[in-house]
């Protein structure tokens, strides 16, 4: 069976919102129900699916019968719908990896799974059970079940989180993860039963609070870690998330002087910095040499010419780059080496630098380059 539509339970929650946005992206045609859809809403929308996501649960009602009533009850309603469709329509469960704990949570969660996973003997569906850890990602709300939410949106604001045990076990899953898998079941028709999101992270509390805490201050310090890959790449994202519109962008220390003007932009803690700047037309920039460190330039407006001189054999090396051709130039260990405005405009370059500067240890010893 080809599967094109796909009908959402707890569309407009977190995973849904992720899951519906990603289903429209590929080219599933998403159905989303709510809270607020009717049961014949639910009812046209099996009779038009060609499979079933059912994310629809409770996680901190104000009273403990709703845990019942919309994880038990609500799954069981879904369960009855699909049989009255006359369809095996396969059905994705996300559950909780706390069902059939002793507690209202944990009972409900199982009961849901249990009355889903009987469509198989019902009507021969086949069922898919995820049972989810916590899951963070774009769209969590804070202050609700979510401590990487809650902590997010709280340091980027500034304002305190409290944490009763650091060293707190934590297993996460990733939002992006939790919807590839959702969609690799639906694409690959794999035997029904239980599976698992993959990669999980185990961590403690205190080392996500401290991990967000220096996303933070990359602003202040311009140094930011590795999040590049894995759990890291994730929690950044994350984080970045809950920026306010307001805190979009922010302001970096710019040097300037009658040449032009320098500003750091990022800083690394193993692969160098990043920088930006700029020189009026005539004016030439460096003049150095370095022993070990090395850099990267690229014109990104104007001419430069850039001009370099072995410091032992007194070899000269001279060529011209511009903006309109967006070409990488090194400088050499042992080669000083300066750059030239030789344009009517300001010149502007990036630069990248395989160390961060060190004001104690600079390697840049003034030298002259002129043939």
């Amino acid at each position: 069976m080809t599967i094109g539509t796909i009908l959402v339970t707890g569309a407009d929650g977190f995973i849904g919102r992720n899951l519906v946005l990603r289903l429209t992206e590929v080219g599933y045609r998403p159905i989303a129900i709510t809270r607020a859809s009717t049961a014949s809403q639910l009812a046209d929308g099996i009779t038009q699916a060609d499979a079933v996501v059912h994310l629809a649960g409770a996680n901190r009602p104000q009273d403990p019968a709703e845990f019942m009533a919309i994880n038990r009850d609500a799954s069981a309603a879904l369960a009855d719908a699909i049989v009255a469709g006359g369809r095996a329509l396969p059905v994705i469960v996300a559950s909780s990896s706390r069902a059939g704990e002793d507690s209202d949570y944990g009972h409900s969660k199982l009961a849901g799974e249990q009355a889903l996973a009987a469509l198989g003997e019902r009507i021969g569906a086949a069922v898919h059970v995820f049972r989810l850890p916590n899951v963070f990602g774009k769209w969590a709300r804070p202050d609700y079940n979510s401590a990487v939410a809650t902590f997010c949106h709280r340091i980027a604001r500034g304002t305190p989180i409290d944490i009763h045990d650091p060293a707190a076990p934590l297993r996460l899953v990733y939002v992006d993860d939790v919807v590839a898998a959702f969609l690799a079941i639906l694409s690959d028709a794999p035997p029904a039963g239980q599976h698992e999101v993959s990669p999980m992270y185990d961590t403690t509390v205190g080392a996500v609070a401290d991990t967000i805490r220096g996303y933070a201050a990359t602003r202040a310090t311009g140094i930011i870690g590795p999040v590049g890959t894995g759990l890291e790449r994730a929690l950044y994202a994350t984080y970045v998330s809950h920026l306010s519109p307001e805190s979009f962008s922010y302001p970096i220390t710019t040097h300037s002087d009658p040449r032009g003007a320098f500003a750091e932009m990022l800083k690394t803690i193993d692969s160098g910095q990043f920088s930006v700047f700029n020189a009026h037309p005539g004016v030439t920039r460096g003049g150095h040499y370095h022993h070990t460190k090395t850099e990267k330039f690229l014109i990104v407006h104007g001419r430069a010419r850039f001009r370099f001189r072995h410091m032992i054999t007194g070899d000269f090396h001279e060529l011209d780059t511009s903006g309109d051709e967006l070409r990488i130039v090194e400088t050499v260990p042992g080669w000083a080496h300066d750059v030239t405005n030789i344009g009517d405009e300001l010149m502007i370059s990036l630069l990248w630098a395989n160390e961060i500067f060190d004001r104690q240890k600079p390697d840049t010893i003034a030298a002259a380059v002129g043939a």
